[in-house]
């Protein structure tokens, strides 16, 4: 089963999706190659689907809050909940 995910392109900020055993992604927003192993992982999902609407919903929550990105303990808070979702 594959894996996902849910990363941030360093240049542009966007949110995106990659499959976790890749080396690198393209940026779908401004074309930057990003190296898997260094970028932070905000979430890690089983469909790409689940990824999809992941990047729209946390796009969406820090465009309403004007925020830039989330705190180190939204991405924990996130993680949770997701587990919690899992479970149900």
């Amino acid at each position: 089963m594959s894996r996902y995910w849910l990363i941030r392109c360093p240049n542009c900020h966007e949110f995106t999706y990659t499959d976790r055993y890749g080396k690198w992604k393209l940026c779908p927003t401004c074309g930057e190659i990003i190296s898997l192993s260094s970028v932070p992982v905000y979430l890690e999902v089983d469909d790409y689907s689940e990824a999809e609407g992941l990047v729209e919903a946390v796009e969406s929550y820090l465009k309403h809050t004007g925020r830039a990105d989330l705190s180190p303990e939204e991405v924990v808070l996130v993680r949770k909940k997701y587990m919690e979702w899992l479970g149900k």
